[in-house]
């Protein structure tokens, strides 16, 4: 059931490679009427997508560590992931992630499974990822390791699905979509799938 909301202003605070909105809004209550105005900021944000890459014959997933600014306010600044990205202008989210595959892993996709689509931290940000699962060819197809020109310096790493879990548990992946993505294959690992 869809409850109104009046936004009763808008003004951009950035316009670049982010945008940000602080906005006016009022919204319908559960127990009826309108909230009064209240304030919010938007980092408006793209669909992107993201993959978790099987290499099926290894038993191992084909992850990606990278530099991560935000990260270092709280750790060393690297994170260990799995492939993802923005999705390009007239491209789906599924041509997203076979391309990214091969750029940021050196890995074509055979079969690819879309697991869901969530929002990253729908308090204030309207980024949505398109999550999937994907088995890889056996051996990669190319070096991996990101653009030049997107700043990118990406380590491929292989790692089997034992490790991989252990790591979740030591705490060393603490990317919330490769949490989702890891979890649901142990969860699907677990029931035979």
């Amino acid at each position: 059931m869809a409850r109104k909301v009046q936004v009763q202003s808008r003004r951009v605070l950035l316009d670049g490679f982010f945008h940000v909105e602080d906005v006016e809004v009022a919204f319908e209550l559960k127990a009826g009427g309108m909230s009064p105005p209240v304030r919010r900021l938007n980092l408006k944000r793209n669909l992107a997508a993201a993959l978790l890459l099987d290499n099926k014959a290894h038993g191992t997933v084909i992850l990606v560590r990278q530099f991560r600014y935000p990260t270092l306010e709280h750790g060393e600044g690297w994170t260990t992931e799995i492939v993802a990205g923005l999705i390009d202008a007239g491209e789906s989210a599924e041509q997203a992630v076979r391309r990214e595959a091969v750029e940021e892993a050196g890995y074509e996709v055979r079969s690819i499974e879309e697991i869901t689509t969530f929002y990253t931290t729908p308090g204030i940000c309207s980024e949505r990822i398109a999550l999937f699962y994907g088995e890889t060819t056996v051996e990669p197809v190319g070096k991996g390791g990101g653009l030049a020109e997107e700043g990118e310096d990406i380590e491929v790493l292989e790692v089997p699905y034992a490790e991989a879990f252990a790591m979740i548990d030591r705490g060393e992946i603490i990317d919330g979509k490769t949490l989702i993505a890891l979890l649901w294959l142990k969860s699907r690992m677990q029931h035979g799938k």
